[in-house]
C-alpha cells in the first residue's frame, strides 16, 4: 500500500541519516530491539499477523522484529537512506515487510483505519521536529490510521529529565526543546558535526496530545530504551511511552 512522496520541504534529520546510514544500529540505544517488541506485543494486545504501522522506522529495526514474528508490518521514515538500510535486511531475510519514505506530517489518507496498532518509537517522526503543531500534527495523522479499537504506542523525551540530568545539551524552557553539539560516523568511522534538536515532553501534554487525535484509554509510563516497562513517570527515567486506543467516538 501508499507509495513514495515527493517532500519539498527538507527535514534537519536526514542529512545526518544519510552520512550515518547502517551505522546508526551501532549505537547503544538501539541494541534492546528484542525487548522492546515482547512489550509492545503484549501491551498492545497483538495477536498473530496484526496489521503494524511503524512511523520513523529509521532503519527498521523493530518493524523487522514484528515481521519475523509473523506481523504484518509497514515502515515508514523521512529518511531514503534509512528506508534503502531497511528494504535491503528484510530481503536477505526474506521477511515481506513494506518499507516506504513517508513524512509522517502527510501519511497518505488511504491508510484512515487501516492498522491494529502504529508504533513510534525512538523519537521517530515524532519529538524531531522543531515547531510544536507538526508534533500534534503527527499525532493526528497517527491516530487517524488506527482502527477501531486499535493501540498507540509512541515514546518521547521526558521533559523533567532533561532539566534535572542533561549536561552536554542545552534546554530551552519556552519550547521545551533541547539541542546538543555532536558528531555523527558513517560506517567507514569518518565523523561529521551535526546538531541534534529534540522535543521534550510531559505526561499531561502527551495525555492532551493524544486526545486531541481522538484517543483514549491513554497511559504513559517511564521508560528507558532496551528497559520498556510500566513503570510510573518520573525525574529519572529518560523516555516515556504513551499507550493509546483509538476510541468509537473518533470516528
Amino acid at each position: 500500500m501508499g507509495g513514495r512522496q515527493e517532500l519539498t520541504d527538507a527535514h534537519w534529520f536526514e542529512p545526518l541519516a544519510k552520512h550515518m546510514g547502517s551505522a546508526y544500529l551501532r549505537y547503544s540505544f538501539t541494541k534492546g530491539t528484542v525487548h522492546e517488541v515482547d512489550f509492545l506485543e503484549r501491551v498492545l494486545a497483538l495477536e498473530t499477523s496484526s496489521s503494524i504501522l511503524d512511523v520513523g522506522c529509521g532503519p527498521g529495526r523493530h518493524a523487522l522484529e514484528f515481521a519475523r514474528r509473523g506481523h504484518r508490518v509497514t515502515g515508514v521514515d523521512i529518511s531514503e537512506t534509512f528506508i534503502d538500510v531497511a528494504r535491503a535486511a528484510a530481503h536477505k531475510e526474506d521477511l515481506a515487510v513494506d518499507f516506504e519514505r513517508f513524512d509522517v506530517r502527510l501519511l497518505p489518507g488511504e491508510w484512515r483505519g487501516g492498522f491494529d496498532a502504529v508504533v513510534c518509537l525512538c523519537q521517530g517522526g515524532f519529538g524531531l521536529m522543531l515547531d510544536p503543531a507538526e508534533d500534534e500534527r503527527a499525532m493526528v495523522g497517527m491516530a487517524e490510521c488506527l482502527r477501531e479499537g486499535g493501540r498507540l504506542a509512541l515514546t518521547a523525551f521526558n521533559a523533567y529529565f532533561a532539566v534535572k540530568h542533561f549536561s552536554g545539551a542545552a534546554f530551552d524552557a519556552a519550547t521545551g526543546t533541547t539541542s546538543e553539539q555532536t558528531e555523527v560516523r558513517d560506517d567507514r568511522g569518518h565523523p561529521r558535526a551535526a546538531t541534534l534538536w529534540a522535543g521534550c515532553y510531559t505526561p499531561k501534554e502527551l495525555n492532551l496530545l493524544a486526545r486531541r487525535g481522538g484517543l483514549g484509554n491513554v497511559r504513559v509510563f517511564g521508560v528507558e530504551p532496551g528497559a520498556y516497562g510500566e513503570a510510573e513517570p518520573s525525574v529519572d527515567l529518560p523516555e516515556f511511552l504513551l499507550l493509546a486506543e483509538r476510541s468509537v467516538a473518533a470516528h
